[in-house]
């Protein structure tokens, strides 16, 4: 029988279709993102040559993949899983004529964007980015989907205090704490990109000036790209510290660590932006290395949650017979149909512990040097984005469709191999992006050739091999998404078994520490606006002073020509 909680919730009939819907919506416009994830390895490792893609050309395959995967996917299903996780942890009802409208703001906010990118008018690789330019729509409609989801995380504010009030002197829920975390990195991240939208971005735009400050749009957009990060990878933190320990068998380790981690990436999350900017002008070294030291403490969650999940795991592995050193890693439930949402964080968890070491390289100021705007850049971001976020929000998804329908798990045995299947072609592809990424192979190019193509005269054979992984990486874990597609929309379509309802999975501490620092977000709040303040004025003050001559925008459709000859 599937692992269950003692407690499961019946809610209310609009709450239940609200959850399926926010995860049913994005589930299927990801189909289309994957399928475009897929012709990019294919196209730059050579295994085909043509540059148009269900008739989109190379570089809107490229925006559609990433404006769907990274931020239209990932902010549906945030908003879902805190809607189940603060009506299940807090017990109140939530006012759905604001879930409603945060929704209807969310959907019509992403057809926006997507008629913008599907008519070639937003071909800008899903940043907002100078000088690449594109349809007022777009900006426009990635901002009713920031909006939508602002509107969500509000919402929450009445039960949370509601809450507190009833319940003085007791801890937050460990999985409250973890999703007011979330929005509040979401909030701080979301502000400087509306700035650069509604002052910098709609404006050029429009037409109404004709050319852009590029280092100082950039710096706001980092200011927002890089604590977009941790918006994505909290959720998935929620669940390893309130779901992983319990689905191992035990318990979690530390009720503290899991605590320190959320409320050490609100302060520590936003300004570390300028350690993507490393190679750009107008910015002193002085700020580049405050930032990049600042990378370095964002990595100390990591850290704690690898030594926190260890430990957990341990403890349930040796529960349930474990010996020996090692030997407790035998007794994990690595292919247990039953605890199947194991597979999905554990598989993350161990991708993710790659994707960290990759990314302490992209933070170094030297050794990022060598691997700037490289294949190095894309491999690592998928080892993180691709790996936690992707598996814990897909394995969680099916888990709530499962739960809220009252339907069984289709196709079990594919479903509970799916992660492992994704993790080995997850790094079979990221392992050819950081060898030719280590070589100096582009990230983005606009040449209408690839380095994999023989007859190109920019054939190199040592990118060329590695590009043969990336392909191939890209196609193993194209088939485990299609095994997981199979899965979900199976089981969405099968027939009930039982009553739907809302359950969650949630962790008894092994230590139930009660440290008064980590009991409030007010100082963590209070810290992260004054280094805001300090990472982020002098600099962008620099910027401004600098002076740089603005830039008229530019298409990546507009062909480059190629020196393949020797230079002047």
């Amino acid at each position: 029988m599937e692992l269950t909680n003692e407690r499961a919730i019946e809610i209310e009939p609009g709450l239940r279709r609200m959850i399926l819907i926010e995860i049913i919506f994005p589930m299927v416009l990801l189909i289309l993102g994957i399928y475009h994830g897929l012709m990019q390895a294919l196209y730059r490792s050579g295994f085909i040559h043509s540059r148009e893609f269900l008739g989109l050309e190379y570089f809107q395959g490229l925006t559609l993949h990433g404006v769907v995967n990274a931020i239209v996917f990932t902010t549906f299903f945030a908003v879902a899983f805190g809607y189940a996780v603060i009506r299940y942890h807090l017990g109140r009802p939530l006012n759905m004529k604001v879930a409603w409208l945060s929704f209807a703001l969310m959907v019509i906010g992403t057809l926006l964007a997507a008629a913008a990118i599907l008519s070639g008018q937003a071909t800008v690789l899903y940043t907002f980015y100078p000088p690449l330019r594109a349809h007022p729509s777009f900006y426009l409609g990635l901002a009713l989907v920031v909006i939508g989801s602002w509107i969500a995380f509000f919402s929450w504010l009445p039960p949370y205090f509601a809450w507190k009030r009833d319940h003085p002197g007791e801890k937050i829920p460990l999985a409250v704490v973890g999703i007011f975390a979330t929005f509040i990195v979401w909030v701080i991240a979301t502000i400087p990109v509306a700035i650069e939208i509604i002052f910098m971005l709609i404006p050029w735009s429009m037409g109404w000036v004709p050319t852009i400050n590029v280092p100082l749009a950039r710096m706001l957009f980092w200011f927002f790209g890089h604590p977009l990060v941790y918006f994505w990878l909290l959720p998935a933190y929620v669940m390893y510290y309130t779901m992983l320990p319990k689905l191992a068998g035990g318990k979690l380790y530390s009720d503290f660590a899991g605590r320190l981690t959320f409320l050490w990436l609100v302060l520590y999350s936003a300004p570390v932006g300028i350690h993507h900017q490393f190679t750009e002008p107008g910015i002193s070294d002085t700020w580049k290395f405050v930032h990049a030291f600042f990378t370095m403490l964002v990595a100390v969650p990591s850290f704690v949650t690898a030594f926190t999940m260890a430990a957990s795991m341990e403890y349930g592995a040796r529960q349930n017979g474990g010996h020996g050193l090692l030997g407790w890693w035998s007794k994990l439930p690595y292919l247990d149909k039953d605890r199947w949402l194991f597979s999905y964080l554990f598989a993350g968890l161990v991708i993710f512990i790659f994707g960290g070491i990759t990314g302490i390289v992209n933070a170094s100021y030297n050794l990022n040097n060598v691997v700037h705007n490289t294949t190095w850049l894309p491999a690592h971001f998928h080892q993180t984005v691709a790996g936690p976020v992707f598996l814990s929000f897909i394995g969680m998804s099916l888990f709530l469709v499962a739960k809220l329908t009252g339907k069984r798990i289709k196709l079990p045995t594919w479903n509970v191999w799916v992660p492992y299947l994704w993790t080995l072609g997850i790094m079979i592809f990221s392992s050819g992006g950081f060898v030719s990424g280590a070589g100096g192979e582009p990230r983005r190019t606009n040449l209408g050739l690839t380095y994999g193509n023989p007859q190109s005269p920019l054939y190199q054979p040592e990118w060329a091999m590695s590009g043969i992984f990336t392909g191939v990486g890209g196609i193993i874990m194209t088939i485990a998404a299609l095994m997981f597609f199979i899965v979900f929309f199976g089981t969405l379509f099968g027939k009930p078994v039982r009553q739907g309802a809302l359950e969650l999975i949630v962790s008894e501490p092994y230590h139930d520490e009660r440290v008064p620092a980590v009991q409030s977000f007010t100082p963590w709040l209070i810290g992260a606006a004054l280094l805001l303040v300090i990472a982020y004025a002098p600099p962008i003050t620099q910027t401004i002073r600098s002076h740089f001559p603005g830039a008229p925008p530019y298409s990546p459709h507009r062909p480059v020509p190629l020196s393949v000859g020797p230079g002047p």
